[in-house]
């Protein structure tokens, strides 16, 4: 047994012994356990701490209790040590090197104390850069000693919204500072270049008090608190305004076009919105959220106060903190300092110091108004001719509030009218546009066809002249004192709509609808935008007759399918609701989107728009929205018809014009044209008479081909012998001319006594052919003879190699002599003369007669001859209705001094308008 319990003991003695060493080896790896996971836990701890920061950690329910831990206490001890010494050396450098940042994003009043700028009268224009950050206060780092604080800035115009949102203790420091940054802005800026609108869901007359003086001249303006709504749609129209006006170049923003251009032509827009932190209705938020998207593009700035609303877009944020007790001064986190930065807020700007400023801001703005902008102040400050047209034509013509205000010709605003009594300054409204036009925009890019109606020569200054050879290079065709000659303004609408025809042939052509289209495509082409201005365009439309209804189409035509080809219209008039041919056609003045109304003008803006009647002189109003109220621009145009304003602009111009650009041509309505000026080439197929100048664009001459053709027989029919014998001598004398001297035969016979003088005076200037000259007693047996000689050749005879003119004055002044008959064959006279006007012109021979009546003109042209055998007659006093039976169709003429209707059956399909010729020789 002895033995077995030694066994026994020594078993329990080893097995105790291992039990203990056992339990020592687990201790020793729960203690090196412990020690793994409180190492593991430090580390992640102190990670957490660098990454997070011990502000987060402090405000996290759970980090919070760890940082309590005296296991951890270690970690935290290292960040607090480390955060101390990197602080440190912030602390060191970083605050001012802050300060140096915020004082070069915004400089002058935008960054400097209150007590450095209230009351200043800003005077920036837009032209240079725009403060980047507007000082709001200062910031304290969490933590840093009292003494390094920093400046806080906020971007706002053109770079983001800003948000604020406040407590019911902080509610008057948050209105303090949006007031602090209304005030700013507006000090900033030359008054005028930026537009307050505030809005205060809780008191009718709004908050800011303190800006109310900015509401005298129009830089503020308050709104109802029940009426977001319109507040809204303001807004919006005013964003769709600039995209389908301005930023249709392709620039992205007004900030872009302004550093494209040079100048800002947009007044900024700021609309202070206070709420109460409650939602706005679905529609309101939509809407507000579609302007905070768009708006910035657009100029438009938003600061919400107390408003709750989840915005794309840029916007940085001030929460103001509730104070935990009264004596608590007032801080707020902000955005742009970050989550670690309590920021204090300038001091409250002292209200009558508020009132002071805005008060002379308000009386600088009316100083500016009243100012009267220059001429030379429209001029681009850039090179000129620098300016595409591809996309349309815009310019400045005067000035709001001191910035100057565009107008536009382009596919959303194509066609202008312009309105205003006698003496409102429409001639220098235009004159204004031109030049303005003229200085952007090259030849290559800017074609003007100039009319005027009225009994002036304001147009005449753009073409040479006696005393000035200089003249405007874009200009055309200039016309002037047209009232009487309305034919001529229907040849220009032919004119337009002939162009509009080619170019949509090219664009076709091309696979393409526009302009701007067509001018990417065809680089080679040219394809200029063409401005047509016609002043007191109603004159026009005055008569009932076919002029009027032509031209009621092609304008209706060219106005509606204009845009599309880069033909714009200006149309300026005294009044253009008496215009009885537009009755009843509205579609016509829907395409004159631009309206411009001048003081005392009525029906120029839409029905109950009556902003013009109040306007004083030298202003106008501009509106590209049809006239509707909501697009009203008041604007003061400058004095363009003064010396040393557009003249010498258009000498400049003409200085610097293309060599190969020639002379515009003048249309003046009290100018004869020269019969030189109208002679033809010498490619000219077959001899022409020249009778006069046609009413047309090109100043086309008057001719009718004398080809060996039935038919070619001229009749003038008058009872002036002036008039007859000058149509007679320039027609004599421009067929001389196509003659090889004593090639050609003249026959020249005064059948009236009054006649004699101007057959004597046509045979000397026919010196150097075959003239000879007859009177009344020798006329029989010549007509006799030529009938004779006609009816052998036609008969088929030998032909006469030489062509022979019968010039006859006064044809019914041998009516006595005509009527006798020859007693070989028994034939009158007048026989021989209807033969001579059958079959001459086939044999060479020309007959170019003067009746004095279209009575006795017919007495010829019956019994063996007809109106065919006339082709061609030129009719001056005579009533359209006589002419019934010489031309197809009703005839619409009333006779006219210096004018005569032409009609050639054989080349014209309707009567034009012919201008009697100077014949007189012009002097060596």
């Amino acid at each position: 047994m002895s033995r077995r319990q030694d066994r026994r003991d020594r078993i329990a003695r080893a097995f105790q012994a291992f039990r203990v060493a056992v339990g020592a080896s687990r201790g020793a790896a729960f203690a090196l356990r412990d020690q793994a996971v409180t190492a593991h836990a430090s580390a992640l701890f102190e990670l957490i701490l660098r990454e997070k920061g011990v502000d987060h950690a402090a405000e996290h329910p759970v980090l919070s209790r760890a940082m309590r831990n005296p296991l951890l206490a270690e970690p935290l001890h290292h960040v607090l040590t480390d955060q101390r010494a990197v602080f440190g050396d912030w602390v060191a450098s970083e605050p001012d090197r802050l300060a140096e940042l915020v004082t070069d994003a915004a400089p002058g009043a935008a960054g400097e104390p209150h007590g450095r700028w209230l009351g200043e009268i800003g005077k920036v224009d837009g032209t240079g850069p725009v403060p980047e950050l507007w000082r709001i206060g200062t910031a304290q780092a969490d933590g840093a000693p009292d003494h390094f604080p920093f400046p806080v800035a906020v971007p706002l115009l053109d770079e983001s919204h800003l948000e604020i949102t406040s407590t019911p203790a902080t509610r008057d420091a948050a209105e303090s500072l949006m007031e602090s940054l209304l005030l700013r802005v507006v000090s900033y800026f030359r008054p005028g270049m930026v537009a307050l609108h505030v809005w205060d869901v809780g008191q009718l007359a709004g908050a800011l008090p303190g800006l109310y003086p900015l509401t005298r001249g129009g830089l503020l303006t308050v709104h109802d608190p029940g009426r977001l709504d319109e507040l809204l749609e303001e807004l919006s129209e005013h964003i769709r305004r600039l995209h389908t006006r301005v930023l249709v170049d392709g620039h992205p923003s007004l900030r872009a076009l302004a550093g494209t251009t040079g100048s800002r032509t947009e007044p900024w827009v700021v609309a202070a919105l206070v709420g109460n932190h409650a939602a706005l209705p679905d529609d309101e938020r939509k809407a507000l959220q579609r302007i905070a998207r768009g708006g910035l593009a657009c100029g438009i700035q938003l600061i919400l106060l107390d408003v709750p609303l989840t915005i794309s877009a840029p916007v940085e944020s001030v929460r103001f903190a509730e104070p935990s007790h009264l004596s608590e001064p007032v801080t707020a986190r902000c955005s742009m300092s970050g989550p670690y930065a309590t920021v204090t807020m300038d001091e409250p700007l002292p209200r009558e110091r508020v009132t002071t400023a805005c008060h002379a801001i308000a009386e600088e703005l009316e100083h500016l108004r009243a100012r009267v902008g220059a001429f030379g102040d429209l001029l681009p400050t850039g090179e000129w001719w620098s300016t595409g047209s591809a996309s349309g034509v815009r310019a400045p013509v005067g000035f709001r509030d001191g910035v100057p205000v565009e107008v536009a010709l382009c596919d959303a605003s194509p066609h202008a009218l312009v309105g205003g009594p006698s003496g409102s300054g429409k001639t220098n409204f235009l004159f204004a546009m031109i030049g303005s036009l003229a200085a952007r925009y090259s030849p290559d890019e800017l074609e003007l066809y100039l009319l005027d109606f009225k009994e002036g020569v304001s147009f005449a200054q753009f073409t040479p002249g006696r005393r000035d050879p200089s003249w405007l290079p874009h200009a055309r065709l200039v016309g002037v004192n047209i009232n009487t000659d309305r034919e001529f303004g229907l040849a220009l609408l032919r004119f337009l709509a002939e162009q509009m025809r080619r170019r949509a042939e090219a664009a076709k052509a091309q696979e393409v609808t526009k302009l701007e289209e067509l001018r990417a495509a065809d680089r080679d082409g040219r394809w200029p935008r063409i401005v047509a201005v016609i002043d007191e365009f109603q004159f026009l439309f005055a008569e009932r007759d076919a002029v009027t209804r032509e031209a009621v189409g092609l304008l209706e035509d060219v106005a509606r399918r204009g845009r599309s080809q880069g033909i714009h219209l200006v149309l300026s008039s005294q009044d253009v609701s008496g215009i009885e041919a537009f009755w009843g056609r509205p579609a016509i003045f829907e395409q004159f989107v631009l309206r411009i109304a001048l003081p005392r003008s009525r029906r120029v803006l839409a029905d109950l728009n009556d902003e013009a009647l109040s306007l004083p002189r030298w202003h106008a109003v501009l509106n590209h929205e049809s006239g509707i109220r909501h697009g009203n621009e008041v604007v003061r145009i400058p004095d363009a018809t003064a010396k040393g304003t557009l003249d010498e602009l258009q000498e400049r111009l003409w200085r610097r014009r293309p060599a190969e650009l020639t002379v515009p041509r003048l249309f003046d309505a009290g100018r004869t044209p020269s019969l030189a000026s109208l002679m033809p080439g010498s490619d000219t197929p077959v001899p022409v008479a020249v009778l006069g100048q046609l009413v047309d664009v090109a100043g086309s001459a008057a001719s009718v081909p004398m080809a060996r053709t039935p038919g070619r027989n001229i009749a003038v029919i008058s009872s002036s012998v002036a008039d007859a014998s000058a149509v007679l001598a320039a027609a004599g004398v421009s067929l001389a001319h196509q003659h090889a001297p004593g090639s050609a035969r003249f026959t020249l016979v005064a059948l009236v006594p009054e006649a004699a003088a101007p057959v004597a005076e046509l045979a000397r200037r026919l010196s150097g052919h075959r003239v000879e000259t007859l009177a009344l007693d020798g006329f029989g047996e010549l007509i006799s003879s030529l009938s004779s000689r006609v009816v052998s050749r036609l008969a088929g005879g030998a032909p006469d190699p030489d062509p022979h003119y019968l010039f006859l004055f006064g044809v019914d002044g041998a009516s006595g002599v005509l009527e006798q008959k020859d007693p070989a064959t028994f034939r009158s006279g007048l026989d021989a003369l209807r033969q001579v006007l059958r079959g001459g012109p086939e044999t060479g021979l020309h007959l170019v007669g003067w009746w004095r009546s279209v009575q006795r003109l017919r007495s010829v042209l019956s019994m063996g001859a007809g109106v065919d055998d006339v082709g061609c007659w030129v009719a001056f006093d005579v009533q359209g209705s006589e002419l019934g039976t010489l031309a197809p169709g009703m005839v619409n003429w009333s006779p006219r001094p210096a004018r005569g209707l032409l009609f050639d059956r054989y080349t014209l399909g309707r009567p034009e308008v012919l201008i009697l010729p100077d014949v007189t020789e012009p002097p060596e």
